[in-house]
């Protein structure tokens, strides 16, 4: 069983006020108060001295007579002083009808003495009413310090009791709220649907057991502010098990969301990092796979291809590659040109996967020249010139001849233009065209001020050369032009059996494009396809 701490005061330190408008009645009864052990701090004889006096005075208890002179009575007095000030009233009277001992019993009295009274009544009662006022303090202080709102409404749902969370937490004061239906005091919405919620002790007046309120429900404030709150509501019963009423304890839920989104978010973050390093430790795999399988398998490529040549060079001279049969099926040199364009198409997929792999990494190797564009080019486009000629396609290169010098890595800008050039006459039909063209334009640049914002300062217009390489008869799909520069991806549509390639070539391109410094865009209408590659003067 909890023990109630006791904060009574002894009889010596009992202070009581004696409120009686009969003279001889007040002295008789101090007298006998103070034979008892009490203290009596004054007397009053009007409703009107009692309230002062209780204001100035604070006594421990006060003896009250219901008949006073003057327009209050005092029960009136009573009800303004227990509101005001918490002290306890014990009614002195003469009178016992129904009507005086209901108005009375409204004012929740801490006794009720019939006159004439005695000594030994008078004690029972004021040991009784400091007993019972003891223990509500000391529920009271309870309730007020708890860190929960409370609210305790009658089985009409009538506020009997908030305590100070609660006013703080729904904007009504005690004084405000009292005998109030709870309906027009706390009102809970759907966070989400802002729809009315019924309230949980509703339910448990109903269902007679304990209702948790679900979540995401919101508290509207006497202002029309908006708090989440987490509560319960659970019926209260009297000795005999009947309902009396329920009590709804909530609280402020604010601070337990923003902990749990905060772990939430902590919890995500670290599985983010788990992820990121898996991936990372998944891609070093994968560049450690790549760089040592590429090196494998490099190794015995060149080794077959240079065996080609070397078995070429003895039928040669043993005069069995039969060059002149007349079928080319019957002659060995065409199935050693068959394993020599499979062993190079080998070659440049691992020498591929392998610059894809640099230059992911960052440690693709440059080395800068200054370029003659007008010489360089027409150079490059004279294989695929002759190309173009034996499968009766028409490449034209037009490039000024007052160019500026371009300095760039001359080894990726082959590779770029070679790839590029390739893919052209790989899908130009026969009798289509293609051209290689090259031009100098500006591009206005936006510098950044001191001051961190952006604008354009003086119009500075920056030079690019731009490499525009087209062919005809080929339209690649809108939707797939996004797609075309990614590793290893072939169009749908195109014959990719026919023609050979794995489909990293422009994948590559874009790749050292960008190490360039430069940009990279295709365009595909009106039966012409163009890649224009965008690359600055110098890097």
């Amino acid at each position: 069983m909890i023990s109630i701490p006791s904060n009574k005061p002894t009889k010596e330190k009992v202070r009581v006020l004696v409120v009686e408008d009969e003279y001889i009645l007040a002295i008789n009864l101090q007298e006998n108060l103070e034979s008892l052990g009490y203290t009596v701090l004054d007397m009053a004889d009007s409703a009107e001295a009692a309230i002062e006096k209780a204001t100035q005075l604070l006594p421990n208890l006060i003896l009250m007579d219901i008949r006073l002179r003057g327009e209050m009575d005092g029960i009136q007095a009573a009800d303004q002083i227990w509101h005001r000030l918490q002290i306890p009233i014990i009614y002195l009277t003469g009178h016992s009808d129904k009507n005086t001992v209901e108005r009375a019993t409204l004012t929740s009295p801490f006794g009720y003495i019939l006159k004439p009274i005695k000594e030994q009544e008078l004690y029972v009662a004021i040991q009784t009413a400091l007993n019972r006022y003891d223990r509500e303090q000391f529920l009271s202080s309870v309730l007020r310090g708890m860190g929960d709102g409370v609210i305790v409404v009658d089985t009409e749902l009538h506020i009997k009791y908030i305590n100070q969370v609660a006013e703080v937490l729904t904007g009504w004061r005690w004084n405000e709220a009292k005998d109030k239906m709870l309906i027009k005091i706390i009102k809970l919405i759907d966070e989400k649907t802002r729809l009315t919620v019924e309230n949980p002790i509703i339910a448990a007046l109903q269902q007679e057991s304990i209702i948790y309120l679900s979540s995401g429900v919101l508290l509207v404030a006497k202002d029309g502010t908006t708090i989440p709150i987490a509560d319960s509501a659970t019926p209260l019963r009297d000795n005999s098990g009947v309902i009396t009423g329920a009590v709804l304890v909530f609280r402020d839920d604010t601070q337990r969301r923003l902990i749990e989104e905060r772990n939430l978010a902590a919890e995500r973050a670290q599985q983010l990092e788990i992820q990121v390093a898996e991936l990372q430790r998944l891609n070093q795999l994968k560049e450690d796979f790549l760089a040592t399988t590429s090196h494998e398998m490099r190794t015995p490529l060149s080794n077959i291809k240079m065996a080609i040549s070397v078995l070429e060079n003895l039928l040669d001279q043993q005069g069995i590659l039969n060059l002149k049969a007349s079928s080319p099926s019957e002659s060995v040199g065409y199935y050693l040109t068959i394993l020599r364009e499979q062993c190079e198409q080998q070659l440049d997929l691992v020498d591929n996967l392998l610059h894809i792999r640099m230059l992911d990494a960052d440690v693709y190797p440059l080395e800068l020249t200054s370029i003659q564009l007008q010489n360089w080019l027409p150079h490059v486009a004279e294989y695929f010139q002759e190309l173009a000629l034996a499968r009766q396609q028409t490449l034209q290169v037009s490039v000024p001849s007052d160019l500026p010098p371009l300095v760039s890595d001359l080894a990726s800008l082959t590779e770029i233009v070679s790839e590029l050039l390739n893919n052209a006459c790989k899908y130009t039909p026969p009798d289509g065209e293609m051209t290689l063209d090259v031009r100098v334009i500006y591009t206005t640049k936006s510098l950044i001020n001191d001051n961190g914002e952006s604008g354009v300062l003086d119009n500075l217009q920056v030079p690019y050369f731009q490499i525009t390489i087209s062919n005809s008869g080929v339209i690649i799909p809108k939707k797939e032009q996004s797609r075309i520069f990614e590793p290893f991806y072939r169009i749908p549509q195109s014959d990719r059996w026919q023609q050979s390639g794995t489909g990293l070539g422009l994948g590559l391109v874009k790749k050292l494009v960008e190490y360039l410094e430069g940009t990279i865009e295709v365009t595909s209408f009106q039966g012409w396809t163009r890649f224009i590659v965008k690359m600055p003067l110098s890097l």
